[in-house]
């Protein structure tokens, strides 16, 4: 066996965005004194990862009518009645306790109204002007204030360290640590733990256009997959309407320019700069981003498109200035691409954003894994079909926080560290070191052909045909990578390698989204179907769950249980109006 650095700790947790850091500090509150926690990051503390890409905002019922039930509400039918309820009510009832820990404990800063209460903006798909925001920065600011929090405690630190697998015990009841890569040194670090956090992010960059972190490539889910472990809503991709198409010659094409400016009355135009979203629906740029995103596409596939093959946001008519007040960083990031945002065209297409699907947990994180916990992104369940804009850094924030309660609660019961399989070891470790193995080749074009297959074949609108013919080039694509080599001549910071490892689980993520979306013969949320248009019956409604043995995927189908509401029915009293937001 190759050699092994040791590590052992009570609490690990894996990834340090909104989710991993918040573990991190409620841990330490609800933790014994003398336990050990560790944290673990592929890049650096509070430097990568996409909470800190956060630009509109966070979801929180705080007054002027608004309520936890509302914004319940509008979370169950903008997931299309596919969510997880229990989990859906905690993140709605404790985003009102979270915001302001993150506020009275934390120090973010966050825009206020002339009477000093919190700046609620409208998001799209809901009832109420609900998304508290720091300008259109706000991950920065909660990303930086909790980053400082984490750095001043005494949490064991591992930065560049990149999680290739989770290990079991020797019959597999129960985790028993996680193998990394030291990407300082290309060595490799077992570090066991009582408890394990999975909070890696999510991240669907296997898509032509996508916004997520560069370093975000679905190494969680990847790893879930080879444990085992149950993974539900695979087929969900949400694509976010608006990001910048600035051509193939930029990395910022992708990027996402916030809901916040549809939300603040920014008009989409086609090609021929005519308005087109209340063809689609009649809330216009105010749906849901699933809506619009197929709208945007159905002028791309009617060639009405701008230069570069997309539409236009418009932001000029609400006035330059107050464009330029309200949305400083949208307006520098256009500006910086060639475009001005406050009194011009921006082009814009749909871009792979965030992913709803995720690892099966319960309302407290747990997973059918003693001893793996997982919270936000990597978790399934509390967004179902689609994720309205806002709740994404809410849910990991809350979940984050409830994590770190529940695994130092739980680490009071549990006795000595376990004893990891060698042979679940071996494999991993063979699995990483293969590439080492041939002979060296390029892996971007392989990347690239991935992104167009994806997108192609299972992007914004699906099929039967296309997805069958994605799983195909998918598959070639796994197969021509495990023939591409990487020099090992140097193994520190040796980016090819770990190119090929992000490829790698690229692939095997993207095999389950187009097993799970030919699984769902039906329209819901983010899965759009042209050969099963119909949503289904929503009192019949089933979610997907998808399992690999060896390394062959079964998907089967479970009933979502309805155990706050059912479809037709609301928890508002009658006499509360059916929108707070006032018609655009």
């Amino acid at each position: 066996m190759t050699h092994i650095d040791r590590h052992d700790t009570d609490i690990l947790i894996i990834g340090t965005g909104g989710a991993g850091l918040f573990a991190a500090l409620h841990a330490q509150q609800s933790a014994p004194a003398d336990t050990r926690i560790t944290i673990a990051v592929k890049g650096l503390i509070g430097k990568c990862g996409c909470t800190r890409m956060v630009q509109g905002g966070y979801n929180v019922a705080l007054g002027g009518g608004d309520s936890v039930e509302r914004h319940f509400m509008d979370t169950i039918k903008g997931g299309k009645w596919l969510p997880n309820q229990d989990m859906a009510w905690k993140l709605c009832e404790q985003a009102v306790v979270r915001i302001h820990e993150l506020e009275n404990e934390i120090g973010c800063f966050f825009d206020r109204n002339p009477d000093g209460t919190l700046h609620q903006k409208a998001f799209a798909g809901q009832t109420a002007d609900r998304t508290v925001h720091k300008g259109d920065l706000t991950g920065i600011e909660i990303i930086s204030r909790l980053m400082e929090q984490v750095l001043a405690r005494p949490v064991d630190k591992l930065q560049e360290h990149r999680a290739i697998g989770l290990i079991p015990t020797r019959d597999g009841s129960a985790l028993a640590g996680v193998l990394f890569i030291d990407m300082r040194t290309g060595g490799f670090r077992l570090v066991r733990a009582k408890t394990v956090l999975m909070a890696t992010g999510g991240g669907p960059t296997m898509y032509k256009y996508n916004t997520p972190s560069g370093d975000k490539t679905m190494d969680g889910l990847a790893m879930a997959l080879r444990a085992g472990l149950e993974l539900r809503d695979m087929e969900m991709v949400q694509f976010h309407p608006t990001g910048l198409l600035a051509g193939d010659h930029t990395r910022m094409t992708g990027t996402v320019l916030e809901e916040g400016l549809r939300g603040a009355g920014g008009q989409l135009l086609n090609g021929a700069e005519n308005r087109f979203m209340f063809d689609y629906d009649p809330k216009g740029e105010r749906a849901t981003r699933d809506v619009v995103s197929r709208a945007i596409y159905a002028e791309m596939r009617k060639n009405n498109t701008s230069a570069n093959g997309g539409v236009f946001i418009s932001m000029a008519h609400l006035g330059p200035d107050n464009v330029r007040a309200k949305f400083p960083g949208m307006v520098k990031r256009c500006a910086d691409s060639g475009f001005d945002l406050a009194g011009g065209l921006v082009e814009v297409v749909p871009t792979a954003h965030y992913f709803m699907g995720g690892v099966v947990v319960d309302a407290d994180t747990r997973t059918a894994m003693e001893g793996l916990y997982v919270a936000g992104e990597d978790a399934g369940g509390a967004h179902g079909s689609n994720r309205l804009g806002g709740n994404g850094v809410a849910n990991s924030t809350v979940y984050g926080g409830v994590a770190g309660d529940v695994m130092g609660a739980d680490i009071r019961t549990m006795g000595a560290l376990r004893d990891p399989c060698p042979y679940a070891l071996q494999a991993e470790i063979d699995r990483a070191l293969h590439p080492l193995t041939r002979q060296p080749a390029p892996v971007h074009p392989l990347r690239a052909a991935l992104q167009d297959a994806m997108w192609d074949d299972v992007g914004v609108m699906r099929t039967a045909t296309g997805m069958e013919r994605g799983l195909t080039r998918v598959a070639e694509i796994s197969d021509a990578l495990m023939g591409v080599g990487v020099a090992d001549d140097n193994l520190a910071f040796n980016l090819t390698w770990h190119d090929w490892l992000n490829l790698r689980s690229l692939c095997d993520v993207s095999e389950a989204i187009t097993l799970a979306g030919l699984a769902r013969e039906n329209s819901r949320g983010a899965h759009y179907r042209e050969d099963f248009l119909d949503e289904g019956d929503l009192d019949a409604s089933y979610y997907t769950v998808i399992t690999q043995k060896g390394s062959d995927l079964t998907v089967r189908r479970d009933p979502v249980q309805f155990t706050i509401i059912r479809p037709g029915e609301t928890i508002l009293p009658e006499s509360e109006p059916e929108t707070l937001v006032a018609a655009q």
